[in-house]
Parts: C-alpha cells; sequence; structure tokens
C-alpha cells in the first residue's frame, strides 16, 4: 500500500476535494443540521460513518458482481438500496445505544439515506484515478467524511456567530445563510493546489 498516495487521497477529500464546499454535494443536511456545534458535528459523525460502511459494501458488489456480470447500469439502484439498509441500521443503533444523539439528529438522520453525498463517494471511488484498490477506496470514504465533518463544524461556528450579529432585516434568515456558505466554501479554494 502507498502511504503517500493514502495521505494525498485523504486531504484532497478533507480539503480540496470537499464534498459539500468543492462538489456541493450534501447541502441540505449542511444547510439544515449546521445550527448547533454539537448537532453537525454530531451529523458530520454519523455521515462519515455511513460514507465508510457504504463504501466498503459497495466497492465489492460493483467489483465482483455487476462488472462481472456486465451489470455497471444497475449500480445507482444498487447503491441507494445498500445506503438505504445501511442508514436504517446506523439509526436502530443510534436509538437503542445513544437516544439523546438519535434525537437531536431528528428527522435529519434518515435523511442521510437521500444525502447525495453519500451516494456520490460510493460513484466517485469508480471514476477517481486515484483509486485503484479497495483499501485506497476507503480511505477516500474516510477523508470526504471527514471533509464533510469539517465542513459541518465550520459553517456550525459562523452560524453561531451569526445568531449575535447585527444583520440587516432583509438578509436574516436563508438569505445570510447561503451567503456565509458561499463565503465558506470560497475559502476552501484557498487550499487549490497544495493536493493535486
Amino acid at each position: 500500500m502507498n502511504w503517500t498516495n493514502i495521505i494525498t487521497i485523504v486531504l484532497a477529500g478533507i480539503l480540496t476535494e470537499n464534498m459539500v464546499l468543492s462538489k456541493f454535494l450534501g447541502i441540505c443536511p449542511f444547510l439544515g443540521v449546521s445550527k448547533k456545534t454539537n448537532t453537525a458535528v454530531s451529523m458530520g459523525i454519523a455521515v462519515t460513518l455511513v460514507m465508510l460502511l457504504a463504501t466498503a459494501v459497495t466497492y465489492p458488489i460493483q467489483i465482483y458482481i455487476l462488472d462481472r456480470f456486465g451489470l455497471g447500469y444497475l449500480q445507482t439502484i444498487v447503491f441507494i438500496l445498500i445506503i438505504a439498509a445501511l442508514v436504517q441500521l446506523v439509526e436502530i443503533v443510534l436509538k437503542k445505544y445513544i437516544p439523546p444523539l438519535y434525537k437531536a439528529l431528528g428527522v435529519y438522520l434518515p435523511l442521510i439515506t437521500t444525502n447525495c453525498a453519500v451516494l456520490g463517494i460510493t460513484m466517485l471511488n469508480f471514476t477517481n484515478e486515484r483509486i485503484t484498490n479497495y483499501p485506497e477506496a476507503l480511505f477516500n470514504a474516510l477523508g470526504a467524511g471527514l471533509g464533510f465533518l469539517f465542513a459541518m463544524f465550520i459553517f456550525s461556528g459562523v452560524r453561531t456567530r451569526l445568531e449575535t450579529s447585527n444583520i440587516p432585516e432583509s438578509l436574516k434568515g436563508l438569505p445570510i445563510t447561503l451567503v456565509s456558505a458561499a463565503i465558506v466554501s470560497l475559502s476552501f479554494l484557498g487550499f487549490a493546489g497544495i493536493v493535486g
């Protein structure tokens, strides 16, 4: 295993190929769950876990079943079904063992099923030229999940700060949230070229 490539894959997932701030995938939870830092971090951890589990299951299915039998056209449907099943599993575990986190995530936990960042990482594992094997795909999912978590954490801090700021009436609510998200996204352009 080439550790230089692994480090590059993880750093790219966090900084330059960030799912939310660079690829604009997973915007719904990014805007919806980022009001409080603890909820944002919890959602980021849950999404990271689901990304890792989804990659762990979908990568072998793609290689050993879909590609081998010429069923590649079923990739999206199969991956969505797998992700939905994994999210249900995570939801059951959280409800049984961590009820406060389950309640804090509320409706957004089942929405991980429809989070395009989770589906995106499982599919991007096959289009990214850096990804050549199963461990690299898992590290790519880890980097993407940590990038999602990082974006959620940063944006929750920005939104916390906005609550105590004097904002013009016409920008209060969703408008200032979208402007802030755009500025945070632009700030990540500064990482371009670091991981290439």
